[in-house]
């Protein structure tokens, strides 16, 4: 009987294996495609499709996005030192927010909570957010104008409140008991404890910076060295603008010219970091997203 049961758990194993690994090459195969359309030649790619391995090998995609590598070592500069700066800040108001929500002796913290819930589902707009940021903060042309809207996330709040609320109050208690402040709790005490959370938040803080091209769009219009996502995204933009005027005159030249393979040459170059760096928390994401989303 436990020889059966055991081939039994074998065989539920090897089908979960089984069962995860299609579903990983599934999951994986859209970028292997993207990576592989990214070194094809234009044409090939027109008429026969994209493949899983390159058609016409060719780096004339990369060529044009590094045709000016001031610039792009530039955007990559800026945007890391935004999506750095950004995520480490914004990460540490947000957990001193979530953990004051989630405090039980603080009286009004459904009251305030209610505000951040607010604005998860209303919005003044663009307009009103734009007079803001350039008329009175005089933020037109500043960095500040992309680093200062995504530091304060209301569902990132929440999230980081919902997960404050699985550590017991009886810790925040001994400490106040021990003669330590409110701030000394939060760095001693709470803050080591939220290891999964922060990972949580911290990921989706730094992908929002990575991926912001927006603000910049909106803030940023006359600086040198723009963030990365919009500087492939003026990029992309121009290629096909220069497609379009040369569509008729040089039939050739016209179906020479990378447009698809540009695209996703940067998306390549724009998720490649993202990608690396997702493995190293993934523990600690998983974790954190499950904790945040059950408690309440």
């Amino acid at each position: 009987m436990a020889v059966k049961k055991d081939k039994v758990s074998l065989g539920v194993t090897i089908f979960a294996f089984a069962l995860m690994t299609a579903a990983s090459v599934v999951c994986l195969l859209p970028f292997v495609m993207m990576v592989s359309a990214s070194f094809s030649t234009e044409n090939i790619i027109m008429t026969k499709g994209i493949g899983v391995f390159p058609r016409g090998f060719s780096l004339r995609a990369y060529e044009i996005i590094m045709s000016m590598p001031k610039y792009m070592i530039g955007a990559y500069v800026v945007t890391v030192a935004l999506t750095v700066s950004g995520t480490l800040i914004g990460l540490f108001l947000i957990a001193m927010t979530g953990y004051s929500l989630a405090r039980p002796d603080f009286r009004i913290r459904n009251k305030i909570a209610f505000f951040f819930y607010f604005t998860t589902l209303f919005s003044a707009g663009l307009a009103p957010s734009y007079i803001w940021m350039v008329r009175y903060l005089g933020l037109k042309n500043n960095y500040l104008a992309v680093l200062l809207p995504l530091l304060m996330t209301p569902w990132l709040i929440i999230l980081m409140r919902n997960f404050m609320k699985s550590i017991p109050h009886e810790i925040t208690e001994s400490g106040k008991m021990d003669g330590a402040g409110d701030f000394r709790i939060f760095i001693s005490l709470i803050f080591p404890m939220v290891k999964p959370g922060l990972a949580t938040v911290g990921l989706f803080l730094a992908l929002s910076y990575w991926n912001d091209w927006y603000n910049a769009m909106l803030y940023l219009p006359n600086l040198d060295y723009k963030p990365l996502q919009y500087h492939l995204y003026r990029i992309v933009n121009e290629a096909a603008a220069l497609k379009n005027s040369l569509a008729g005159a040089n039939v050739v030249l016209t179906a020479s010219l990378p447009s698809t393979t540009l695209k996703m040459a940067t998306a390549v170059l724009a998720t490649g970091p993202i990608i690396l760096l997702y493995p190293f928390i993934q523990r600690f994401f998983i974790t954190g997203i499950v904790v945040g989303s059950v408690k309440g």
